[in-house]
């Protein structure tokens, strides 16, 4: 079955399932992104520190496939920028979504940009984007915005190729930049980044080749955690503004 039928069928299966998880499946993922974050594989020092210091915030929806949670979820991930400062390191906001199918790693990378376009949309009727960062998916300076502020979003599901990225269930892990800068600013990033990469090499044997400096390459690219080899489109498009008037 192709990639597109795929993703069709995972449409037509979620008909009927857009309310949010309940409270065993809630519980029980919890306990799939704990056993990810404790487990051998998981590399990064920052999110398995704000998980064991409860920084994180969960959030469940219902199926990745599905855009019904799309305006509440840009609702709470705009409350989650505004409660945070960018000294308010490691702290980070996960979607959960209840699929638990192992798709291929294309589609999944169609869907986190679906959901990500169905999240801006919603945010874009009150919200301009972050002016500190590009909206073209294909500029280097790019980042999402949501509630005027920039993240970088992390990709989990049961299909990545990267063991660090594969939960039993998808979700979306949105980290503000500004905390990324505020590191970078005390001398602190370069050194957490190096430990971070060093460690998936002694822990999965390689290091992520999708990883760059930000402002050499679209991080939009890494999203979804996928190895993307040659050219590569973004299956992302902001909301025009509407421009103001000039009057005489």
């Amino acid at each position: 079955m192709g990639a597109f039928n795929i993703l069709v069928s995972l449409v037509h299966a979620v008909v009927g399932t857009l309310d949010a998880m309940n409270a065993t499946s809630r519980a029980s993922a919890l306990r799939e992104f704990d056993a990810l974050l404790e487990g051998e594989t998981f590399p990064c020092f920052a999110g398995r520190t704000a998980h064991r210091r409860h920084l994180i915030e969960h959030v469940f929806a219902g199926a990745l496939a599905c855009p019904a949670d799309d305006e509440s979820l840009a609702e709470r991930i705009e409350s989650f920028a505004v409660c945070n400062s960018p000294e308010d390191t490691f702290r980070s906001l996960v979607v959960h979504f209840t699929d638990h199918a192992v798709i291929p790693e294309p589609v999944f990378e169609r869907l986190l940009f679906a959901r990500l376009q169905g999240i801006h949309e919603a945010d874009a009727r009150s919200h301009d984007w972050d002016p500190a960062v590009s909206d073209d998916p294909e500029d280097p300076a790019f980042s999402m915005s949501v509630g005027g502020r920039a993240f970088y979003v992390v990709g989990l599901h049961p299909g990545a190729s990267r063991p660090g990225r594969r939960l039993a269930h998808p979700a979306l892990v949105f980290n503000l930049h500004s905390q990324f800068e505020y590191l970078r600013s005390q001398g602190r990033y370069d050194r957490l980044k190096s430990a971070i990469i060093n460690e998936d090499i002694e822990r999965n044997g390689s290091a992520n080749p999708m990883l760059a400096v930000h402002g050499s390459t679209s991080e939009a690219v890494q999203y979804s955690g996928r190895h993307v080899e040659g050219p590569w489109h973004c299956p992302f498009s902001p909301v025009a503004q509407p421009k103001p008037r000039k009057t005489a």
